[in-house]
């Protein structure tokens, strides 16, 4: 007969050889002779989470824990489970209590480590991080998560060496590869971060997290043509079909064409973030006798933002740590007519849901300035300046539905005065750009620098997050000075945190650059709102369209050039104008609040009309087909 014990090993050997439902058995075997046998059920937990079910762990690990409360591992599985199902407070203190059992821990530290870095606390979280390199000195992960954590405190050379330790005792950790992508990418150096995404890539194709880096990446660089650009993102939506192969869900939707509909929105970032402050207002404007909202957050960071996004929606779900599977899903339970994604291949997106197809139709909108290549993404909202009809269809995986007169609305978050031009009391010129650093290409600086030599007395005020690393401030002066810039006629400025400070800085720019190919959108809406005019260049696809659109929108087509050499003779007549600069400086802040681009209801007009149309299509079942909605 065999013993307890005996049955206990063989259930072991069986989890340890991979073959779970065999060992889940014979778990629930003993448990009903043994049922206080702490580490049987203990093991039963750690099948449930290892096979996507985190709620059931938590309860068996709990189980285990009432009847030995004196096993750190208990404690710490019981963390993994709560990470699992997305409840990051409940993790961390799990975490935590295993190491009041055993201080030395370095599992549950290095784990504890994580979802503080998930939470936010990055500082907290090198801490961590640095205590179990003190235990595990050698440990890869441990050293690319550290890595990953000085990252978000802008510590990016320090980040950089770190994780290229890790990358010498482990060259093939692909996570290491994706983490050294994006450290690379901060510090400037695109064409470096392209070759480490595509490394990853090499060893594992599966990695969407350093695939869609690798596509943000590519749409800084002036030199990848749009076609190609598009044959990328292909790629990666072949690749997600065939991981989703055998996944798609089939929808029990009634095909009632003028029925409310339920809409999910998708996002990483609902949160302070511009993609949350662009989508509040539609959310705000929304008839809620057309649709009714759900919100799908993937948001690790919540804030006072969240909180008043989520009172939007009728259905708010947390989606932080539910793996694709369970939320596909969820939303495919939850009948959602039309999902709709924020983030594209921007961070924190959940692109492999959409692959899936959980609702019957489903689009992209806001989050990302290109196609997704996603068979499965069935609309894309742009308008006919950013996406012209005939020209851009053919770079878009997705039907182009075009909102006219613009795709977006602005709310300033904070409104300091206008101030007269400083060119007024300086007696130079302040041109600027408060964009991403990675929009300001090699082609881009060459142009400033020709307008700057155009203009010997002007000056160019540079704000950006990765400015506060001082190699990167130095590599910006030292690219200015390849062209004859000197560093004394460059303005840099870091990351600030007050969103009034920020919007006052501000005050001291008499004219905004926009970057090309890839165009501001909120730094363009900002500077508008604060009175800067904004001159852009006229590219050859969305992202070099932005602010083409922006600009024509407040009827400033005077400002847009069709070339970056127009756009330095259209930048220096400005300039040279200081009656014109002060009458704009003037008269912008009433154009933008008069514009389309403030006109909340008339955007969820458009909207609701974009997304009625495309249901009666469906509900005809006919396939999606581009078309304009244009409503004033």
């Amino acid at each position: 007969m065999t013993t307890v014990g005996e049955a206990f090993r063989t259930a072991v050997a069986l989890h340890e050889a991979g073959r779970l439902t065999e060992a889940e058995a014979w778990y629930k075997r003993i448990l009903v002779v043994a049922p206080d046998y702490a580490e049987c059920r203990h093991r039963l937990g750690a099948v449930a989470l290892q096979t996507g079910r985190p709620e059931q762990a938590v309860a068996l690990v709990n189980q285990a824990i009432a009847c030995d409360d004196r096993e750190p591992v208990y404690f710490n599985t019981l963390g993994n489970a709560w990470l699992a199902w997305g409840r990051l407070d409940q993790a961390a203190a799990s975490y935590r209590q295993a190491l009041e059992l055993k201080p030395d821990y370095a599992g549950a530290r290095h784990n504890l480590g994580n979802v503080l870095q998930a939470q936010g606390r990055s500082a907290a979280a090198v801490v961590a991080f640095e205590r179990v390199l003190a235990i595990w000195p050698d440990h890869a992960e441990t050293l690319n998560n550290l890595g990953a954590a000085l990252l978000d405190l802008g510590r990016f050379d320090e980040a950089v060496a770190r994780v290229r330790q890790a990358l010498a005792i482990k060259p093939d950790l692909v996570e290491a590869l994706n983490t050294l992508g994006k450290g690379l990418q901060e510090l400037g150096q695109l064409d470096q971060a392209v070759t480490e995404y595509r490394r990853a890539l090499r060893h594992q194709p599966e990695c969407t997290e350093a695939h869609s880096n690798l596509l943000m990446t590519l749409n800084y660089l002036p030199e990848f043509p749009a076609a190609r650009l598009t044959a990328e993102h292909r790629a990666f939506g072949v690749r997600l079909d065939r991981m989703a192969r055998g996944a798609k869900l089939p929808h029990r939707q009634s095909r009632d064409p003028e029925r409310r509909l339920k809409i999910g929105y998708v996002s990483g970032d609902f949160r302070d973030h511009v993609v949350g402050h662009f989508v509040l207002p539609l959310l705000e404007a929304h008839d809620r006798s057309q649709v009714v909202l759900y919100g799908y957050s993937n948001t690790a960071r919540p804030d006072a933002i969240t909180v008043t996004l989520r009172a939007q929606m009728a259905v708010w779900r947390e989606t932080v740590g539910i793996d694709t599977e369970a939320l596909a899903a969820q939303i495919h339970a939850d009948e959602i007519d039309i999902l709709v994604d924020l983030a594209g291949h921007s961070a924190f997106n959940r692109l492999p849901v959409f692959a899936r197809k959980p609702a019957p139709l489903q689009m992209t909108w806001l989050g990302y300035p290109a196609t997704t290549g996603l068979s499965a993404m069935d609309y894309r909202l742009v308008d006919i300046v950013t996406d012209p009809v005939g020209s851009a269809d053919p770079l878009s995986c997705e039907a182009l539905i075009r909102l006219g007169p613009s795709f977006l609305c602005y709310r300033a978050s904070q409104t300091p005065d206008v101030k007269p031009p400083p060119v007024l009391r300086q007696g130079f010129i302040t041109f600027g750009s408060f964009n991403n650093l990675n929009k300001i290409n090699t082609k881009v600086i060459e142009q400033w620098a020709a307008l700057l030599h155009r203009l010997p007395s002007a000056r160019l005020l540079v704000k950006s997050r990765q400015l506060s690393c001082p190699s990167v401030q130095h590599a910006l002066w030292a690219a200015f000075a390849g062209h004859g810039i000197g560093a004394e006629r460059i303005v840099s400025q870091g990351w600030m945190a007050d969103t009034a400070s920020h919007l006052e800085t501000y005050h001291h720019m008499d004219i905004a650059l926009d970057p090309f190919p890839y165009n501001g959108t909120t730094t363009t809406c900002e500077a508008l709102w604060m009175g800067v005019p904004v001159v852009t260049v006229r590219g050859d696809r969305h992202a070099a369209r932005v602010g083409a659109s922006l600009l024509e929108s407040l009827g400033l087509g005077a400002l847009v050039a069709e070339s970056p050499a127009a756009s330095l003779e259209i930048a220096a007549a400005l300039a040279l104008n200081p009656e014109r600069l002060t009458s704009l400086r003037a008269e912008l802040r009433d154009r933008v609040a008069a514009a389309p681009l403030s006109d909340a209801p008339g955007l969820a007009r458009r909207v609701e009309s974009a997304y009625r149309q495309a249901w009666r299509r469906w509900c005809r079942g006919e396939t999606p087909e581009p078309f304009t909605v244009a409503i004033p």
